[in-house]
Order: C-alpha cells, then sequence, then structure tokens
C-alpha cells in the first residue's frame, strides 16, 4: 500500500487491513476514516526505552490527577509531532509495567491541507498493533468557508476535538489523551492574562459538558524539550509541519512562546510554577482529578 493510495482512496474501496466508511448521520464527520483492525497487525517491535525524567513526570502528573483508571479506554490524539508520538510510546510502556489495566488506541484527525501529510503514521501504527483510527476531514476549507471571526488555531482545535469525541464515543473509548506539555500550558496561562483577562490554563484532567468523557494531558509536568530530544534519540517519524490550521501566519501562541523563552533566560523556573498551579481550579469538589 503506497502513500498516495491511501490519499486518493474513493468511498467504499477496500484496503487491505484498513476499514473505510462513511458516517454521514454524523454532523460532526463528513469525512472517512481508516480503521486498523487488530487481528491484521503483525508482532509489536520491541518497545522503546523511555528516559527516566519522562516516566517520572508523566507517572507524577497521571497519579496527581488520577488521569488513567482501572479498565479506562484511552485514545490518544496522535498529530504525528514529537509530543503526541513520544506520548504513544510513554503510553505503551504504561500499559506494560501500570498496575492499572486500560485499553489504548490512537486517532489521527487528516485536515486535508496541502502541507501536511499525515498518512506515514499508518503503517507506523500498524507496526507498533496500535488500535488505529485515521480520519480524514477537510477542515481547512471548512475554515476558509465557516470561520468568521474565530482564529484558524481555534477553529480547527474544536473542529478536531469533535471529531476526536466522535471517534472515541463510536469506539468505546471513554479517555481521550492529548499531548500538551508544560510549555504548552504556560503559553496558554499567558494568552487567558493578556487576551482573556483571567489566570487560567488548560486543565490536566477534566470531564467533558456532556459527561460521558474524560480529557487528560499527560505530559502537563514536561518541557517541550524533554519531548523534542526523545523523539530525535529514538528517530521517531515526527510530521514536520502538524498545524496547518495557522496557513503560515504568526500567531498568538507563537509570541507567548518567545515571551517566555526570553523571561526563562534571565530566570530559568520562570515557566513552571504559573502553569502548574494554573492547571486546575482550586477548592473542594473542583473536579482537579476529573471526576
Amino acid at each position: 500500500m503506497t502513500i498516495s493510495s491511501v490519499r486518493k482512496v474513493s468511498p467504499g474501496t477496500p484496503l487491505p487491513g484498513l476499514f473505510l466508511s462513511r458516517h454521514a448521520n454524523d454532523p460532526h464527520i463528513r469525512g472517512f476514516d481508516l480503521s486498523v483492525p487488530g487481528d491484521y497487525l503483525p508482532a509489536m517491535t520491541p518497545p522503546l526505552e523511555i528516559p527516566q525524567t519522562l516516566r517520572r513526570l508523566t507517572g507524577r502528573a497521571i497519579s496527581d490527577f488520577r488521569m488513567i483508571r482501572e479498565g479506562d479506554g484511552v485514545l490518544l490524539g496522535l498529530s504525528g509531532g514529537k509530543d503526541s508520538l513520544s506520548l504513544l510510546h510513554i503510553l505503551l510502556r504504561l500499559q506494560r509495567h501500570a498496575p492499572v489495566r486500560f485499553r489504548l488506541g490512537a486517532v489521527t484527525v487528516d485536515p486535508l491541507a496541502d502541507a501536511f501529510h499525515p498518512e506515514p503514521l499508518i503503517p507506523y501504527l500498524r507496526e507498533l498493533r496500535v488500535p488505529y483510527l485515521y480520519r480524514r476531514e477537510p477542515i481547512v476549507q471548512l475554515a476558509r468557508d465557516h470561520m468568521n471571526k474565530d482564529s484558524y488555531c481555534a477553529f480547527c482545535a474544536r473542529m478536531k476535538r469533535g471529531i476526536m469525541y466522535a471517534c472515541a464515543r463510536e469506539q468505546g473509548y471513554n479517555v481521550l489523551a492529548l499531548a500538551q506539555h508544560l510549555d504548552d500550558l504556560a503559553e496558554s496561562f499567558l494568552m487567558s492574562a493578556f487576551h482573556g483577562g483571567q489566570l487560567r490554563t488548560m486543565k490536566a484532567h477534566y470531564r467533558i459538558d456532556a459527561g460521558d468523557l474524560r480529557v487528560i494531558r499527560p505530559l502537563a509536568y514536561v518541557r517541550e524539550r524533554q519531548t523534542a530530544a526523545f523523539a530525535a534519540a529514538q528517530g521517531l517519524p515526527v510530521i514536520t509541519e502538524n498545524c496547518p490550521a495557522c496557513f503560515d501566519k504568526p500567531t498568538q501562541r507563537q509570541h507567548m512562546k518567545q515571551i517566555l523563552s526570553a523571561e526563562e533566560r534571565k530566570k530559568p523556573p520562570a515557566i513552571q510554577e504559573p502553569a502548574i498551579n494554573a492547571t486546575a481550579p482550586h477548592g473542594a469538589g473542583s473536579g482537579r482529578r476529573g471526576d
């Protein structure tokens, strides 16, 4: 199976080891999905060795926020970037060694952007024996047609989140794992303060409004440089452009990243404590642990 055959597949065309289906009645899903069935997959390659610091920080976040529980079905949002690929291997190791048993799968939303080609993830996930959903959705075109006053990133994130929620429900997963790290949380903290007038950031663990799914961010204590180093050392198949909805325009997040980088050079711990303290609301019954 070639990459070109994946992108050019037409509705109803069978692919070896892949299921193709349309979800015409689902308002969130207007494309197709390529689902890799477990019985098609060959034996898993030997697991990668995860650096002790990565294991410790991820394990601490999972424990602090009770992210993964006995019998959970965890669906990882896999963009193909260094962070989500790193989290994939961390969760695979955790699945083997953790005292709790949980099911692990992955989903990729392909926005059909010219500069973004995540199809190499399909054979990679097959090699790892990870149940996998590959969803094609024309998010870039939808953004151009229906974005209104939203930013490209906000529109794309909302669309992807809705599609991933639908995939999780469809396949029986109750937890969606996302790969934002401590740097992302710190950038969101500043964006909220500067542009929203609130001291808040992305939550490490929460239950969505519908009540049926929990969202977790196991890399909440991990620095971006740590996932970058791990991905480079292990030669992970990183998809270099994994945020195409920005259409190559500068973003508020990139500006916050530059501010934090400059501040950290002056005072190294500057990035960490505010983001960690703001990652969940305080007080009894706050939902800090996603309950």
